[in-house]
């Protein structure tokens, strides 16, 4: 009404003053909403790409896609949606460095490292479940990215962590074995199987998770690749998806660092 009374003469002023507006409201546009749907199916493939986002950096996610959408109203969509950043439950920390447990330098901090069988590295992530948690470990060949060897737990005890390692070293002897400085990897056990196969212990500097960068690009890939997208129930679901997914990654999976290789291919020529 306002615009057609400007059209036919009309000062904006004194359109605004008969009709007891204020001026910035004549030229005020409103935005449409953003289609509930459209930002809800928008806010769980986000969801889905980041699981353990909160409200506000999923806003800033949605945002880097054009999605232009308030933290309040992300929030509420994620309330209705039923969508909580993943986060482990309390004790998931899969690095336990308070013990007295003999501890190894870091072999490989300025090694150049130039074939396979050279350097292992052994780490333990965590491996989320639609009601609970399990336990990874693996053991890497360090030069071709090469699973070895992986196992899987519903508790973080020894036993585990050893019968990786016993089937790693049915494949192939390291010169190098490098590891963290936690409990299940300075343990008497786990120290004198390496030893007895004559291998040398590496171990990262306290409180330096980035030496060990190779498994945590190796976890961010099984994740995002696998275990996100899956979701699992329960164990069995979470051993049949490892299962499939493992000789996947080593034997099908080109690397990008690797000339776009598999890490078989690497490992075994």
């Amino acid at each position: 009404m306002s615009a057609q009374l400007v059209a036919a003469g009309y000062t904006v002023d004194l359109v605004c003053q008969v009709l007891d507006l204020a001026r910035s409201s004549y030229y005020f546009s409103p935005v449409p909403a953003a289609d509930e749907h459209g930002l809800k199916d928008s806010l769980e493939q986000v969801a889905a790409d980041w699981p353990t986002y909160g409200y506000r950096r999923l806003t800033k996610e949605l945002a880097r896609k054009q999605v232009h959408v308030n933290a309040k109203r992300v929030r509420r969509l994620m309330r209705a949606l039923e969508l909580t950043g993943k986060k482990p439950r309390k004790r998931t920390a899969t690095t336990d460095s308070r013990h007295h447990f003999a501890r190894f330098p870091n072999l490989v901090a300025a090694l150049v490292i130039d074939r396979p069988d050279q350097v292992w590295v052994g780490d333990i992530t965590y491996i989320r479940l639609l009601t609970g948690w399990l336990y990874l470990v693996a053991v890497l060949d360090w030069y071709s990215r090469y699973v070895l060897a992986w196992e899987l737990s519903d508790t973080l005890e020894l036993p585990f962590v050893l019968a990786c390692a016993r089937a790693a070293l049915a494949q192939a002897v390291p010169q190098i074995w490098n590891s963290d400085q936690g409990s299940h990897f300075t343990s008497p056990q786990y120290v004198d199987l390496l030893l007895g196969q004559g291998v040398l212990v590496s171990m990262d500097g306290h409180g330096r998770a980035r030496d060990n960068i190779f498994t945590e690009r190796l976890w961010r890939t099984v994740k995002y690749e696998e275990v996100y997208l899956t979701e699992y129930a329960n164990p069995r679901e979470a051993r049949h998806g490892l299962s499939r997914y493992f000789p996947f990654y080593n034997c099908e999976r080109p690397h990008q660092a690797l000339a776009y290789q598999t890490p078989a291919v690497v490992y075994f020529r």
